[in-house]
């Protein structure tokens, strides 16, 4: 194995261009870490506001990624001996210590999930943060296979919306999502919603009592601190709002619980690092399993090597994606793996 690792690191916060391919040092393993071979890496809009600046406990450089997936090189944990295939998610990857945006990574013990599974290294990357949160901020919402009911997803076209409108489907729920952008409405539908709706402050409201005068029993949140209260207007009497995403941020100013906050209405949220590890090894290996089954489809926007990861980045601000942003480390200019 080289001693030398290509990795995309985050110098310092600003714009896209802060994101420098490097080369560095392969990790040596350490008591209670093992080194992942990193054949593939989802982005997520954490790690944008990351590179922006809005994290105050990172410091930089750094290499971002708060997932990836990939197999074990070598390994301080004789259940995780080398060649398994592994997943990791949260734990503070890409943020107290280096995470996916690289060809290695050295990571927990505890952060690692096996999973076997024939998918492709570009499939099994758009699943673990991805499905994981979505299916937790469903269960959140006490969304289950029985329950039918309404659901209102905020932030449809993202990577978890298209998770949670799937899953949501296979329940039998009537599923509502929104979009700023009529032309990702054909992606929607395809994902299993059942109506697709203009995210206009002027206008949604309208929209969605037009749909359903007295509201969906449940809205998923993915857009986050600016539209909570909005949601909260939104929902049923006695529904359940839940707030998974970060897309505005993560701080709601001058909030205030009684005033916001309907007699009955329940506020809740979901963060996927509560199934980080063994936690969540289980529901992961269910979630491949599905796919594999055809159960679900991953809504996979684009595959980017990581020499490309400006323009992964510029894509991912702009909000031109539809599903899951992929970037494969081993990848050449021309997109075929280097890695054997």
């Amino acid at each position: 194995m080289s001693t030398t690792m290509r990795a995309a690191v985050c110098v310092a916060a600003g714009g896209p261009e802060v994101l420098q391919i490097r080369d560095l040092p392969v990790p040596e393993v350490r008591d209670g870490w093992s080194l992942v071979r990193v054949h593939g890496a989802g982005l997520n809009r954490s790690e944008l506001r990351t590179r922006q600046g809005h994290s105050p406990s990172v410091s930089f450089p750094r290499v971002l990624g708060i997932e990836c997936v990939g197999v074990v090189a070598d390994s301080t944990d004789p259940l995780l001996p080398a060649g398994t295939t592994v997943a990791a998610v949260m734990g503070e990857m890409g943020r107290q210590f280096d995470g996916g945006y690289a060809q290695y990574a050295l990571l927990p013990n505890a952060l690692l999930m096996p999973v076997t599974t024939t998918l492709p290294w570009e499939v099994l990357a758009a699943l673990p943060e991805t499905y994981l949160t979505a299916r937790g901020s469903l269960d959140a919402l006490g969304i289950t296979p029985e329950g039918g009911g309404r659901l209102l997803i905020r932030g449809g076209t993202s990577s978890v919306g298209w998770a949670a409108a799937q899953i949501a489907a296979a329940h039998g729920v009537e599923i509502a999502a929104t979009t700023r952008n009529r032309d990702k409405t054909q992606a929607l539908k395809a994902a299993g919603v059942d109506h697709v709706l203009l995210d206009d402050a002027r206008s949604l409201a309208d929209a969605v009592h037009a749909l359903w005068p007295d509201g969906p029993e449940h809205v998923l949140d993915l857009v986050g601190t600016s539209t909570v209260p909005d949601s909260l207007r939104l929902v049923r009497r006695g529904g359940t709002v839940c707030v998974a995403g970060s897309l505005s941020g993560w701080l709601i100013p001058d909030f205030e619980p009684i005033a916001m906050i309907p007699t009955g209405t329940r506020l809740t949220a979901f963060h996927s690092d509560t199934l980080k590890g063994s936690t969540g090894q289980g529901l992961l290996q269910r979630i491949v399993d599905e796919v594999e089954a055809g159960v679900y489809r991953p809504g996979l926007d684009r595959v980017f090597a990581l020499d490309d990861i400006v323009a992964a980045h510029r894509r991912m601000e702009a909000d031109q994606a539809i599903g899951k942003t992929v970037v494969l480390p081993w990848a050449d200019a021309t997109g075929a793996c280097t890695d054997g």
